[in-house]
């Protein structure tokens, strides 16, 4: 099958999605545009910035849009190409984009609280702590695992087959997608100042952003900077930790326009690609059921492919971040569930352009799927005739980004997670050591520095049960959310679907994996380290989900919601 005809398909309904049952939600739920929001409300200057609607798209959009797009629809392809393409699409438009609309429209409507805080408000203190302690270590887990990444992909060096460390053949590549990362940090900024300033918008905020982005992609390409993995990893800790501190206005805003301006380029780059080479599809339609490497089709494929259909991590940066900028409630559509359709539109590009790349007998190409899809795009670019060293460059810098910006966000909601985890209303009469947890930079440092001591120690070791624990995070959200639309009389029966079928996907996933893990043992095939860490944590994800999930249906299906 064409490529290009897959990708129109899916425009075509993820935009037709996004303007009947997107409107249709919105409708159905209220929005009200002389609304106070709570960016007016509590303006901080902080975390709490009015915001102009397209920008705070920019930021949950390059926020969500992490690795999960790219890597779960190229890995889950070895099920073929049709299953992931409608779980991307049925999840997306049902699943993931409700789930973050939702999560943004609730906590808009509730003074910008985060998921922990509304699951106090409606469900109880319990559920408060238990959700918050998930969500930081679930926090640490993605920082340590995307500043792995990062650091990996700006590293210059490598081993040979005798165990001799020597510049690797992209180094001069991946040295100049480095230095392009620490000018975006200088022109952001700069961005950030002059978009304060001048009170840009439209198309002046747009030219202003455009020429920071190729100044930075300009001078970095011309000035690469050689570091090993060690020394990029220091600078990406130290970037985040005033990603997580800065004013959302200084860094953090700027620098997610500039690199929704990347991405769009990228997108761009590969739908003009995929239609003036329309190449076919070689990727097999469908394998089976089964499959040896990743296991059964359910609940695997629907671990795997978790960011461009639904993720729970998606709901940390709605009721997070985006909903404390939110300056206009017309707004949250656009951000919350059409900044989602675009990402599994995202999703089902990448698909595309592995399925290019696969040969004619339908075997994928080799690589990590980041190397599958940057390589595919940058052929594209190179076809228009762009120099191999430009689009090498700006491939490495976007497939780079896509994890940092996931980065810095997750390294803001960790920090977050963990005050709240120890805040209580009254914070001018609590005890010192509450007031010292709950500062802004301890609880930095606290949380960076957990996480930096997982990518020391291993963090690959417990990695294996992200998707399931993030899937387990957004099906808990989704139990909240219709807990808030019962409360306050809203219609909420379109999560129900979407909720029972997360918690059946995570809990099979887990048990699942708990018996294999108790087969390894049994056998004498186990790693305690491994094994026994994994085995702890799939245990405790289980009894945690649990005991929030009844506590959530509980409510839901009570005789008498709670006011």
């Amino acid at each position: 099958m064409n490529t290009l005809v897959i990708v129109l398909i899916a425009a075509v309904l993820l935009t037709a999605a996004y303007v009947f049952y997107g409107r249709w939600l919105s409708k159905k739920w209220g929005i009200d545009p002389k609304a106070e929001t709570p960016a007016h409300k509590f303006e901080d200057g902080q975390d709490y910035v009015p915001t102009d609607g397209w920008t705070v798209f920019s930021h949950q959009f390059s926020s969500i849009a992490g690795a999960g797009p790219v890597t779960g629809a190229i890995q889950a392809a070895v099920f073929g190409w049709l299953p992931v393409l409608l779980w991307v699409l049925i999840g997306g438009i049902f699943f993931g984009a409700v789930t973050d609309f939702g999560a943004l429209y609730a906590s808009v409507k509730n003074d910008g609280k985060s998921m922990g805080l509304l699951i106090e408000k409606y469900i109880g203190k319990l559920g408060r702590k238990l959700f918050l302690a998930f969500c930081w270590l679930f926090t640490l887990i993605v920082i340590a695992a995307f500043a792995d990444m990062v650091a990996g992909t700006f590293n210059a060096y490598t081993v040979d087959t005798n165990g001799v460390i020597r510049l690797a053949d992209a180094a001069k590549t991946n040295g100049a997608a480095g230095t392009i990362s620490l000018l975006f940090i200088v022109f952001a900024m700069i961005f950030g100042l002059i978009h304060k300033h001048f009170q840009l918008t439209g198309w002046k905020e747009t030219v202003v952003g455009l020429v920071c982005t190729v100044a930075a992609l300009a001078i970095g390409m011309a000035m690469p900077i050689t570091l090993g993995k060690d020394g990029w990893t220091y600078i990406t800790f130290i970037y985040i930790f005033f990603a997580a501190v800065l004013p959302m206005w200084l860094l953090k805003q700027p620098r997610d326009a500039m690199t929704t301006y990347m991405f769009i380029g990228m997108i761009a780059g590969a739908v003009v690609g995929l239609l003036v080479a329309h190449p076919s599809m070689n990727l097999p339609v469908f394998t089976g059921f089964h499959n040896e490497q990743l296991g059964n089709l359910f609940p695997i494929l629907f671990v795997t492919v978790a960011c461009g259909a639904v993720s729970g991590f998606h709901s940390l940066v709605s009721s997070g971040t985006s909903s404390k900028t939110i300056s206009n409630e017309k707004d949250m559509l656009k951000v919350g569930y059409g900044a989602m359709v675009l990402e599994s539109l995202l999703a089902v590009i990448a698909l595309c352009v592995a399925g290019a790349a696969a040969s004619a007998n339908g075997t994928p190409a080799d690589g990590t799927p980041f190397q599958v899809f940057s390589s595919g795009v940058a052929g594209f670019f190179e076809m228009f005739g762009i120099p191999v060293y430009v689009a090498q460059c700006f491939m490495t810098m976007c497939v780079s980004a896509l994890a940092l910006t996931s980065l810095d966000a997750v390294a803001r909601i960790g920090r977050m997670s963990f005050q709240e985890l120890f805040s209580i209303d009254d914070m001018t009469h609590a005890e010192g050591w509450r007031k010292l947890l709950c500062n802004t930079y301890f609880s930095t440092i606290v949380t960076l520095l957990a996480a930096f001591i997982l990518t020391r120690i291993g963090y690959a070791n417990i990695w294996p049960l992200f998707g399931s624990a993030n899937q387990l995070l957004a099906a808990l959200v989704l139990i909240a959310l219709a807990v808030f639309l019962k409360t306050t009389g809203r219609t909420g029966w379109t999560l129900y679907i979407p909720m029972f079928v997360m918690l059946a996907v995570t809990f099979t996933a887990l048990i699942q994996k708990t018996i294999a893990l108790v087969s390894n043992f049994m056998s004498g095939n186990a790693t305690l380290l491994v094994d026994g860490l994994q085995f702890v944590v799939a245990v405790l994800l289980m009894v945690l989900g649990v005991m929030v999930a009844f506590s959530c249906l509980k409510k839901l299906f009570g005789r008498k919601a709670a006011a």
